[in-house]
């Protein structure tokens, strides 16, 4: 029955006579097997590879578009600016403006020396296995500034099952849905269907005390129990449930600076993209010397050097030096604007969801007189942004499984208090103790079909 639950995504029902009842209100449907779900893998994967392969060929782009066309156009100032210095050398007093041309094209250098050389990053909690030595390649740098560097959380999963085993593990292999809500964070509706998940996967089953308590009874989790020794759960602290948290997504590894200067990379592949764009529209083709002299020096020196190996140059300025740059610019900007805003928004989730297991395993160990000011948190990850509507989801929650009692003191503070979890909570230690762990350990072997 709780594969069956599993499957079909069924819930528990337990009547005033003690008895399990298995409901399944979508009827029948398979969540892993027929068309639909199926369908759902497969799409799921081509979606995947497609992502992988896209995003491959966008980076390509990325550093193709970034550097080669700062480099370009670098080229292009740096030409001009050397041809306008050979010119007005010719002239008298053509010295001092000889040193200032110089000068900026040794600015220029360092500008792109600046940008090109590697640099190092701390070393960041969020992604622990970066050492704080390692330099960041150029290429890594820009990736990190545009696509983020991945989901610290991406393990999360295996992370939260392995909380709830050790936890199993401290508590003789009982736990009940508030405790798997305080280690998950997840409501009581997701966390019963995990929790049946679970029983599927390890051979567990819902039972019934005689006072009514709903718990879920792992046996085999059980066996060889004694091999990983659990330091989140402690069983002698009466039942304390320390749960994993999620980590704080962050927009990127990269110093401040020098995402700073990717930024101005862009603005002058955006300055000089615009530049070209105008001036090509502006002035078009340029036919004879007086046009080239009425055109800006950098346009019209472009477009002499291309009018020697093509016609009508100013089509191909337009669109390779002007459309092209122009577009990719706005991307380059508006993509990462917009992972911000995900971030931003991601985060705000994380963080209440890590406030709800902090409350959860709060309440947990001490179900009465619950107001807001007792459910402070005093790590970054678990403070919800809006206090008032977190404290109100996680009262939510637990009034789904555990109606609270309300009082209001003399000042107007507002206090709730679960007595049924209470109770709950006190039946659950009798039945753990009175589970005989012993029967359940692998004994020494005595018989090695290895031995002579």
């Amino acid at each position: 029955m709780p594969k069956a639950a599993d499957e079909y995504s069924g819930h528990l029902r337990v009547t005033s006579s003690g008895e399990i009842l298995y409901h399944f209100p979508n009827g029948f449907i398979n969540r892993y097997k027929g068309f639909g779900a199926v369908f759902k893998r497969t799409f799921e994967k081509i979606f995947g590879v497609s992502k992988k392969v896209f995003a491959l060929l966008f980076k390509i782009w990325i550093m193709v578009m970034l550097i080669g066309y700062f480099i370009i156009f670098l080229a292009l100032a740096l030409a001009s600016v050397i041809i306008q210095i050979t010119a007005r050398s010719n002239n008298k007093g053509g010295g001092g403006r000889i040193s200032f041309g110089l000068f900026e094209i040794l600015i220029r250098i360092w500008f792109y020396s600046e940008i090109i050389k590697p640099r190092g990053y701390g070393q960041s909690k969020h992604f622990p296995n970066k050492p704080s030595k390692d330099k960041q390649p150029l290429h890594k740098a820009i990736f990190s500034f545009i696509f983020g560097d991945g989901d610290p959380n991406k393990n999360w999963e295996e992370i939260k099952n392995k909380a709830v085993i050790e936890y199993l593990q401290a508590n003789n292999g009982v736990i009940s849905l508030i405790e798997y809500m305080a280690i998950s964070g997840e409501n009581n509706i997701e966390a019963e269907k995990n929790i049946l998940s679970l029983c599927s996967k390890y051979e567990g089953s819902p039972e019934v005390s005689g006072e009514g308590t709903v718990y879920y009874k792992f046996e085999k989790i059980l066996l060889g129990a004694e091999l990983s020794n659990s330091r989140r759960f402690d069983p002698n602290k009466n039942n304390k449930i320390t749960p994993p948290l999620k980590n704080i997504k962050i927009f990127s590894v990269n110093k401040k600076k020098q995402n700073g200067w990717f930024i101005a990379i862009n603005a002058f592949n955006l300055l000089f993209g615009s530049y070209f764009l105008y001036n090509s529209i502006t002035f078009g083709k340029l036919l004879d010397i007086a046009q080239y002299q009425a055109a800006p020096a950098i346009y019209s020196y472009t477009h002499y050097f291309l009018n020697m190996i093509m016609q009508e140059p100013h089509n191909l300025i337009k669109v390779a030096l002007g459309v092209i740059p122009l577009v990719f610019s706005f991307f380059f900007w508006l993509i990462p604007l917009i992972r911000f805003a995900f971030l931003k928004k991601e985060n705000k989730k994380i963080k209440l969801t890590n406030f709800k297991r902090f409350s959860f395993s709060k309440i947990w160990e001490m179900p009465c007189y619950i107001d807001e000011d007792s459910l402070k948190p005093s790590l970054a990850e678990c403070a919800a942004e809006d206090k008032k509507s977190a404290f109100d989801s996680v009262i939510k929650d637990i009034g789904a499984v555990s109606s609270p009692e309300i009082e209001i003191s003399d000042n107007g503070i507002t206090f709730y208090s679960f007595k049924e979890l209470e109770k709950e909570k006190k039946t659950l230690e009798k039945i753990k103790k009175n589970i005989d762990v012993s029967r359940l350990q692998l004994g020494q072997t005595v018989f090695d079909s290895a031995d002579d």
